[in-house]
């Protein structure tokens, strides 16, 4: 697996994955444009895998609503979710001013038919989850405004007395972005959280995915820690949006990392996570997946510091200051003793000891720069010097 999950040239974020009877899995997200100073677009396009490596794009699934939407002065589409039932898959959506539409196809990717807004929603990032005896509930909002409900079996209606608010923002933190499974008998909910990097003037920043659970699906959720932070992939990212999904008997976190130096041009990543019988999840960190040392892009870095930044066409490290570090993990070595980059220069850490060349590194390791000049990096390259060329190396430095 490798991350980001998709190519350079698609930002999702705020991915629902979910696994459905083909087996496959699916990634139901926002679709923001490249290098684009606002969040999303007007479209959603589906993502399937059957081995969380090689990704179809089916294409554009469904488009800002005609008609009943039309008095929405930004017509973009935010974070959508997706549930199947009778045959029927239905995709949960919402509008910047926070009204909520509901749209159905026959297929998981679409395209999506719109049946119109859903009566009694305000807030925008629904999410669905259908419980063991069949009743779906619908999930919602931002801030103390998130909601939970009951979905009538239409699928498309909710039981507006049935309206709870799930978690808020003294007890959890509670940002945006909700997500529900269940788990082991209990309820997981998963969302954007605050706790961290905090400052007086923004109060916490919404980079990490937290979690609380419950025994019931719509209240009594108690805070149980950070699933995984996004800090640290670009100068500018803000917020993170994801989901959990188990596949293949693997459970993974899904998440998405800045680009461009701005709170937008986000990627859809995923994490292995292991989940308890209790429900307890160990924090993860970000990684740039399974890599090898042959050659790597530069876009593949997972952490920055500094100005450093991911962005370009194609995708390079760019905006480069002295003393900037960008972090890849995790690189798997073969006995490759020669690191050479391709348009920077660098100090090369490997787990936090500097690189010596002519020295053989096997294993998997991370792989770390700390920057001392150049605009630009592209990409990293491995090899194995000969003797011949050690020596030529070692008449040029003296």
């Amino acid at each position: 697996m490798k991350n980001p999950l998709l190519d350079d040239n698609i930002f999702v974020p705020d991915a629902e994955a979910h696994v459905w009877d083909d087996g496959r899995i699916y990634l139901y997200g926002s679709y923001d444009i490249k290098g684009a100073d606002n969040y999303c677009s007007d479209r959603y396009h589906v993502f399937s895998s059957d081995d969380m490596e090689t990704w179809v794009d089916h294409g554009v699934s469904f488009t800002f609503p005609e008609g009943w939407a039309n008095d929405c002065p930004l017509k973009v589409l935010y974070a959508p979710d997706c549930a199947y039932r009778n045959g029927k898959y239905y995709l949960y959506y919402c509008i910047p001013d926070g009204r909520c539409g509901v749209a159905v196809s026959d297929r998981p990717y679409g395209p999506f038919e719109d049946i119109g807004q859903i009566k009694g929603m305000q807030g925008i990032d629904p999410a669905v989850f259908i419980d063991d005896d069949g009743q779906a509930y619908i999930y919602w909002g931002q801030f103390d405004g998130v909601r939970s409900a009951k979905l009538n079996p239409d699928m498309i209606t909710i039981d507006e007395e049935s309206v709870t608010q799930p978690l808020s923002v003294a007890e959890h933190d509670f940002h945006e972005g909700s997500s529900v499974k269940k788990i082991n008998g209990k309820y997981v909910f998963v969302y954007t959280d605050t706790h961290r990097h905090k400052d007086k003037v923004k109060g916490g920043m919404a980079t990490c995915l937290g979690y609380a659970v419950s025994d019931r699906p719509q209240d009594g959720f108690e805070y149980h820690g950070v699933i995984i932070d996004n800090y640290g992939c670009d100068p500018g990212t803000w917020n993170d949006h994801g989901s959990i999904e188990r596949f293949r008997g693997q459970w993974y976190v899904f998440y998405h990392r800045s680009s461009h130096g701005c709170q937008f041009s986000r990627r859809v990543c995923a994490e292995k996570i292991e989940i308890d019988g209790d429900c307890s999840i160990k924090e993860v960190t970000m990684t740039s997946g399974d890599l090898t040392a042959s050659c790597i892009k530069a876009s593949a870095a997972c952490a920055l510091t500094g100005t450093v930044r991911i962005a370009g066409d194609p995708l390079v490290l760019t905006g480069i200051s002295r003393g900037d570090t960008a972090a890849f993990r995790y690189v798997t070595f073969d006995g490759e003793d020669d690191v050479v980059l391709d348009g920077a220069s660098a100090r090369v850490y490997i787990d936090g000891g500097e690189f010596v060349p002519g020295v053989p590194v096997t294993g998997k390791h991370e792989l770390k720069l700390v920057f001392k000049d150049g605009e630009e990096l592209r990409r990293i390259r491995f090899g194995k010097r000969s003797e011949e060329s050690l020596k030529c190396r070692m008449m040029n430095d003296e």
